[in-house]
């Protein structure tokens, strides 16, 4: 069984340090910021298409990440400014958290199909008690709190984000705009994560209440 949060952090640990090395070995290079920061975005962006061609379906937040990543790209080769092309990634975790902050609102929130690994652990019973909870109104709230956080949260990350990329230096902001994310990230998860401790005890408990049913 695979486990989520290993699963989560090996995808950031690829996504964050190969663009990071392709960033910093092209500019000891002397290479360009804005060529550097080009040639290390490429590899995100050709990750997510090599995925969707793999798997041929894209979930609602893989196709806004998409969408964000391919405008990002062009309107940053057509500026040539490579204090936007740190800011596309920002502004891309904005929009992202925009979506997933109004989804909250909504019947299907974007984040239940990210948070469902977390609180079933791949468990057949568990699963089985998260479908009869489907319907259950405070299981609901509590599933979309989950969205509330993590689209506030990348909402606030992007803007400290965007002031930094054009407010300090690119090979500064370069690095600490990834050290901003990934602590946002944790803080994120942690908060998410406190917040759905209730409906993981509403799982665990239908999952007990119908093995005690057909005993």
């Amino acid at each position: 069984m695979t486990n989520p949060s290993a699963s989560v952090l090996r995808t950031l640990g690829v996504e964050i340090a190969v663009p990071l090395g392709v960033y910093y070995g092209l500019h000891s290079l002397g290479a360009s910021d804005f060529t550097a920061l080009a040639l290390a975005g490429v590899f995100p962006l050709a990750r997510t298409l090599f995925q969707f061609a793999k798997n041929r379906t894209l979930n609602g937040l893989a196709l806004v990440v998409l969408v964000t990543n391919v405008a990002g790209m062009l309107l940053t080769f057509v500026s040539g400014d490579a204090r936007m092309m740190i800011a596309k990634d920002s502004i891309g975790s904005g929009i992202t958290g925009l979506v997933i902050l109004i989804s909250a609102f909504t019947a299907q929130p974007i984040m239940t199909k990210a948070l469902r690994p977390f609180l079933t652990h791949g468990d057949a019973d568990h699963e089985a008690a998260w479908e009869r909870l489907r319907g259950n109104a405070r299981f609901g709230t509590v599933i979309r709190r989950s969205s509330f956080v993590w689209g506030v949260g990348f909402m606030l990350e992007s803007a400290a984000r965007v002031v930094g990329a054009f407010t300090l230096p690119v090979s500064t902001m370069v690095w600490l705009s990834t050290v901003i994310f990934v602590g946002s990230f944790a803080v994120i998860m942690l908060i998410s994560g406190a917040s759905a401790k209730e409906a993981g005890a509403m799982v665990a408990a239908e999952a007990r209440r119908r093995e005690l049913v057909a005993a």
